[in-house]
Order: C-alpha cells, then structure tokens, then sequence
C-alpha cells in the first residue's frame, strides 16, 4: 500500500522566464496562479480551463492536473512538487 506522503503536494518549486528557481506553498502557488490567470484572456486559454468561470477555479484546477501553463510566445511557467522534509 503507497504511504499517503507521497501523495501530498505541500511545496512546489517554480521555474519562471528570466527568474531565478522559488520555492512555494501550494497556497503561494495558487496565488501566482490565480494573478497570472487574471491577466491572460480567456481564449488564450486551454479549453480545459475555459469551462471554469472562476479564476480561483481555474487556479484550483492547474494546480491538481497539470505542471504547466503557456504564458505566452517565448514565456513558460512550470511547476512540480517538491518534499523538503524527509
């Protein structure tokens, strides 16, 4: 049976264009996430994340499905999570 730790998504680490590595809570991230959302029209979006109405839904939603996020040409935004405690 899989230990539950393995399953918790506490910490992610982030890499963003032209910024150095951070460490962040899952409730950082999901800030990050929700002010990044809120700039990007909703057609730049991918259809999975326009059937939210939400930005906090939206936020919600890459955070458990998915390690990235297409912010534009040249841009990226990857996440993955991380343990810091053993």
């Amino acid at each position: 049976m899989p230990n539950s730790l393995m399953y918790q998504q506490d910490d992610f680490v982030v890499l963003e264009t032209n910024q150095p590595e951070q460490f962040l809570t899952a409730a950082e991230l999901l800030t990050k996430l929700e002010k990044i959302l809120s700039q990007l029209p909703d057609q730049d979006l991918p259809p999975d994340l326009q059937k939210f109405q939400s930005v906090t839904e939206k936020s919600q939603y890459l955070l458990d499905t998915s390690c990235n996020l297409d912010v534009g040409s040249g841009k990226y935004l990857h996440w993955y999570a991380v343990r810091l405690e053993k």
